[in-house]
Formats: C-alpha cells, structure tokens, sequence
C-alpha cells in the first residue's frame, strides 16, 4: 500500500485509477474528434482542449470512486465492477450536465459529451476484461511473513484470505508458544538465519504476532530483517494499514501514545473543515428547502406529532447538544425517555420514515447542526448519553471518540452497516478511532464522495 495523506491505499487501486483517468482523457479526446468530422469541423490542437478534457475526466472519476468501483467487490467481479461502471457514467454525465449550464467554457458540448461517455464506457469495460483478476491477484500483494503461530498469527491468516486482501502470508514462524495454533508455521529453531529465511521466501513485510512480547522479542533477528530491507511491522499498525481501523484486540495505551496520528498541527485542516461546513451548510439548507416542506407534509399526514425531533447527543470533549430530525418513529417509540437501540424493519418506525431513513432525508436538517458548530459533514456519529454511558463502560478508549467533532456522515458510517448493539457499536469505534488517529482533508473528501455510494445503495439504513 501507499500512504497518501496519512490514508493507505493499495498499490492496485492506485494503479487501476491512474490507468481509468488516462483512458477517459482518451475518451474524451476520441469523443471530440469523432464529433467534430462529423460536423466538418476543423481539429485544432489537443492543448486547446485540455480544460475540457480535465473536467471530463475528473468528473467521471469522482464519480467512480464515489459509487464504489475501487472497491474490493469490483476488483473480484466483472459482473460487479460493470454494474457500477454504468451507474458511474450516469452520475458523472449529470455533473458534467450542470456542469455545462455553469461554466461552459471548460465542458464539451451535449453531442461531444455523448460520444466522449460512450468511448469511456467502452474503453473501462476493455481495461478491465484485458486485465481480469491480475489487480485482484498476488501480483499486487505484499509478501508477508509472520513471526508468531498461536491465535494473533490465525486471524493474520483468515484476513489474508478475506476478498480484496492487499498482503499474502508466505511463511509462519512459531516463537515457542505454549499453544500453537497454526499446523504450517516454522519452529524458529528450525531456521538456522531468520533474515535469510526471509530474503529466501522474497518476504517485504515481518509482521510481529506474537502472543506475549514480554522478554520475547527477537531483537537480534529484527534487526537483521531490518538491515536487509525488509519492513518490520507490529500487528496493531499492520492491521490498522490494511482494515483502515485501529484494532482493539491487540492495541495497547502505548501504542495509541507513540505511534504516529492524533497529531495537534491541525490550524490549517480545521480552518478549511469549519469554512466548508458553513459554506456547503448553507448551501444544502437553501437547496433542500422544497425537499423538507414536501417531507414535513407527509410526514404530518401520516401519522400525529410534530414534524421535526429534538434528541440530545454527545458531541466535541463530551459536551452534549441537541440534534435535529426529520421525526422518522411514532411519537411513543420511547416509553418513559429510555434510550432503545433501532432494529432492523424496526416497528416503532413510521410508513412515511422508513422511505425518509432509507433515503436519509431525515438526517438533511443536521444541517442546522453544522452551521451551528455543534457537529461537521464528517465525524463519528453522535451518540445518545445514556448508550455513551454505557459503552464507555464496556469499551476501551470510547471516550478518545469525542476528541474530533461528531458528523452527518463518517469513515465509520460508510464502512459498516447499521449498530444496533455492543459489537456492533465497538466495530464502529475501531473506524472512529482510525479517523480521529488519521483525520485529514483527503480522508474527509473520501467520505463525502463514498457516501453517494451509501445514499444509493443503503444496505445498513434503519
């Protein structure tokens, strides 16, 4: 993988994208020159035409990665990867369309635009059908070995078999566990030269998993793989590079402390977060207006009670504030003020709620949330006090959450479906924690843009 603003992305997405934004250049090139000889057009030089050529390539591209065609699914499936293809190219040809009405001088006409997304469609399709698995295969992965053979060494090995793995185990080495868990692994006493050994497999990673570290760290044969050119890495980063979480089950308080993230030099990203939120606040509370007059009317001739819902929440250092709601549940679906999990096909949610839940208009006067600086477009999801309560109780470092402001949407919320319980919401704390760890501009431009993908597809929404 490669670390792009304290983000890991793998070496084939990278590479995939790199290739899809030269072809659509090419696309639209075609597109041009295609049209214009039908026209009896002159064909002036391509430098004339670069402005356009960016803003249909970059539009087209955004929306690729917005609806998921990077994704682990796409790189396995042709099927899959050709499904959002097409929804790409929809989407991106509705951008470049208002795009046209708004600044003209930088976008192709509506007839070059037609052809420019046909040739793209082609040409992506091509890309992909040319290079089948290979993006998905071992040629892109990491070679992996792994010192350890007991329980930390197995979940190593059922993450390297997961779809869309960026790491292949090439070698276990057992380091005298009590227990061994892994039939295949190499009793360390077995090997003359560890570091050989790990040249020999053409390793490019030593990943420490070892059940107890106390007295137990090779350091002489660390250093050796060291001095040889190959990473050394402990499970805890290891993970968090390649699940894009902070793993509990194996972090440590001194991890959290000394390793790299939760950095204070933030003046910069939090400027331009607080200016985007209150620029692009005010610009959805205008746009959406008619959306929440139409929402609000069916909602009051659906069911009794008011339209919106107040409900407090635990937001920036664990101040509470209320949030705003489009009323989605009957106005008893909390007896007594006690806080209830939502299930899924929940009853307590109305006819109307269900559409607005799935469609999650009912998060849209958050807005007024952000615009007020209790909360941001991206953050982790602001929770009730009494489930604060509670999970802070139950899981380690809950309360690190609070250290970035909570948001509408999150690295969090377009990972995971849903929580509706303990497990579920300590799965989502090791997504808050990564983004409260890595938090930066990119990351957030992510998450906005894979929410389109969450929006479309709303697999987890109750």
């Amino acid at each position: 993988m490669i670390r792009l603003f304290k983000h890991y992305i793998p070496y084939a997405v990278l590479l995939l994208g790199l290739l899809d934004f030269a072809l659509l250049m090419g696309a639209a090139e075609l597109g041009w020159i295609v049209r214009a000889g039908q026209i009896g057009m002159a064909v002036e030089p391509i430098q004339t035409r670069i402005p356009r050529l960016l803003s249909f390539a970059g539009a087209l591209e955004l929306a690729m990665i917005a609806v998921g065609v990077y994704g682990a699914e796409a790189l396995q499936s042709l099927r899959f990867a050709a499904a959002r293809l097409l929804v790409a190219i929809g989407l991106g040809a509705i951008v470049l369309a208002v795009l046209f009405f708004v600044m003209p001088a930088i976008t192709f006409w509506r007839s070059n635009l037609l052809y420019g997304l046909g040739f793209a469609a082609l040409l992506l399709m091509l890309l992909r059908i040319l290079l089948g698995r290979t993006l998905g295969g071992h040629a892109f992965k990491r070679r992996v070995v792994v010192l350890g053979a007991g329980p930390r060494a197995a979940r190593l090995k059922a993450l390297a078999a997961s779809p869309g793995a960026a790491f292949v185990v090439v070698g276990y080495v057992g380091m005298g566990e009590a227990k061994p868990a892994m039939a295949e692994a190499i009793g360390r006493e077995a090997i003359n030269n560890l570091a050989d050994h790990v040249v020999l497999l053409n390793a490019g990673e030593v990943v420490l998993a070892l059940e107890e570290r106390r007295n137990s760290l090779p350091l002489k044969d660390l250093l050796r793989i060291k001095t040889t050119g190959v990473h050394v890495n402990e499970l805890s980063t290891f993970l968090e590079r390649e699940t894009g979480r902070v793993d509990l089950d194996s972090v440590n308080p001194s991890w959290l402390i000394f390793s790299d993230g939760f950095s204070s030099g933030r003046m910069f990203s939090s400027m331009f977060k607080r200016l985007f939120d209150v620029t692009v606040s005010l610009l959805l509370l205008v746009l959406v207006f008619p959306v929440l007059i139409v929402a609000a009317l069916a909602i009051k001739l659906d069911s009794r009670g008011s339209v919106f819902y107040r409900q407090r929440r635990i937001g920036l250092y664990g101040i509470a504030f209320n949030i705003l709601k489009l009323r989605s549940m009957r106005v008893d679906a909390e007896t007594g003020g006690n806080a209830v999990w939502a299930e899924k096909d929940d009853p307590r949610i109305t006819r109307v709620g269900r559409v607005l839940r799935k469609l999650r208009i009912d998060e849209l006067p958050q807005c007024w949330s952000v615009l007020k600086g209790d909360m941001s477009f991206v953050g982790p999801r602001p929770e009730r006090p009494q489930f604060v309560d509670d999970l802070e109780q139950q899981l380690p470092y809950y309360a690190e959450r609070h250290m970035v402001k909570p948001g509408i949407t999150g690295w969090a919320q377009i990972n995971y479906p849903y929580g509706a319980s303990i497990e579920d919401a300590r799965q989502k704390l090791e997504y808050d924690l990564y983004y409260a760890k890595n938090y930066s501009p990119f990351l957030d431009l992510l998450i906005l843009l894979q929410t389109v993908r969450v929006v479309i597809w709303p697999e987890g929404a109750r």
